[in-house]
């Protein structure tokens, strides 16, 4: 098989993971003119995938070949796509020459088991280890880790790659059982555990040298980060939250990616027959990134009774969904209220936020000061009092604030504001 249809089908086969950016990494550089390739700056390129998708690394396996049997993947032992492998030496040759021609600014590697863990991960560091060492490479690099491999191996990756990541695919040790039978959830967690302890270590020593003003003698990836599939066991919002929250406070992990359930081809009859609405995953990110930087416990973003139970309303965003929930909290005199509370408001973001504590410290800030901070004043004004706005003559406790907010064709026509407040709402 040539080197092209290879590229082809393992390019494919990797598609369906999403943790592969690139932020958030110490950028390398060829800058000084030495090495070949960059991370950062001018050195970024951007190809196009045949399905649309705007990318910057690239992103293949080694192998599609698996000793696994999960039944949610497409590249399972049982299944019968084509398969194909490339050796390191093929890998590293087209890592080369993409960067060089300005395809992309790294590589993302994973690959399916062959033989055993152990002797895949290897495979997998021989390819990031020559690129390094050999050719000097100081573009990006993500390495997809086997939790089944050696600690040592895991470690070993971690001196190439500028990010690794394992997949713990589902949050449940109970669904890992009937969906991945070869995997195990304590195994994964325990190898997570290894690379932050590395990763903590290899900081304190960084941070150490450069008070010393010593050159560092070593390096490591600068974070982890996992995938888990949404829809395809029953997991619920609250659980996948839930497994996030354990992960990015027991792991310290960068981040958790969520990916919604495709249906295969020649799929397993315990799989679900029909794909999860886009609209959950995209949910999902959001209370997560409120998990994490607006101070939301997992607990306050999904309903804890009722028929929704543990489940992200997929018609509004979660941090509306709880203001709706929470309806007492409110309204917020914008002058007065904290940190805190203002990034509780539906429409205020973690920059708005910083800009009003800014702003309110030397005027009133009134609605049109509002929208020169570039404040979505459509949402926040049911939420928010100021001089010369105040909601609770609006019906706050309402049915119809709700549908307000919900797409067409729930969307209700209703006037949150009286004559001089219009206009500046209709500016927004």
């Amino acid at each position: 098989m040539d080197l092209g249809r290879k590229l082809e089908i393992l390019a494919d086969a990797a598609k369906y993971d999403a943790s592969c950016a690139s932020s958030g990494a110490n950028r390398r550089n060829s800058m000084n003119g030495k090495g070949v390739g960059s991370a950062g700056g001018s050195g970024i390129c951007h190809s196009y995938a045949p399905d649309g998708r705007c990318i910057s690394l690239l992103k293949i396996l080694m192998t599609n070949s698996c000793m696994y049997d999960c039944h949610y993947c497409i590249n399972r032992r049982s299944s019968n796509v084509e398969r194909a492998r490339m050796s390191p030496e093929e890998v590293i040759s087209l890592t080369l020459d993409f960067y060089k021609r300005n395809y992309i600014e790294g590589l993302f590697l994973s690959s399916g088991i062959i033989r055993d863990a152990d002797f895949t991960m290897e495979m997998v560091i021989r390819v990031a280890r020559e690129l390094r060492e050999v050719h000097d490479f100081r573009g990006y690099i993500h390495l997809k880790t086997i939790p089944e491999a050696s600690q040592e191996l895991i470690e070993e990756a971690g001196k190439y790659a500028d990010r690794i990541s394992i997949n713990i695919e589902l949050p449940s040790e109970k669904s890992l059982r009937v969906l991945a039978p070869e995997k195990n959830l304590h195994r994964t967690q325990q190898a997570m555990g290894g690379i932050r302890t590395k990763i903590e270590n290899a900081k304190q020593e960084a941070k150490e040298h450069r008070q010393l003003k010593i050159k560092p003698t070593s390096s490591f990836a600068t974070g982890q980060s996992t995938q888990m599939i949404v829809g395809a066991d029953d997991s619920d919002d609250a659980t996948m939250l839930q497994r996030s929250d354990l992960l990015y406070r027991g792991y310290h992990l960068k981040r958790v990616y969520y990916s919604a359930f495709s249906p295969i081809p020649a799929s397993s009859s315990i799989l679900p027959s029909i794909a999860p609405p886009l609209i959950r995953e995209h949910r999902l990110y959001q209370a997560d990134w409120l998990m994490r930087f607006y101070g939301f416990d997992v607990s306050e973003l999904t309903p804890v009774e009722g028929k929704d139970t543990g489940k992200l309303d997929l018609d509004i965003d979660p941090k509306l969904a709880w203001a709706l929930r929470h309806r007492e909290a409110f309204p917020i005199e914008i002058h007065t209220a904290t940190r805190e509370q203002l990034l509780r408001i539906p429409g205020l973001g973690v920059r708005n936020t910083d800009r009003i504590l800014k702003a309110r410290r030397w005027s009133i800030l009134r609605l049109e000061d509002l929208a020169k901070l570039r404040v979505n004043l459509k949402k926040c004004l049911p939420f928010i009092i100021t001089p010369d706005h105040n909601p609770i003559k609006l019906g706050l406790d309402s049915d119809r604030l709700r549908a307000r907010f919900e797409p067409a064709p729930k969307q209700m026509e209703f006037e949150f504001m009286e004559s001089k407040s219009s206009a500046v709402f209709g500016e927004v």
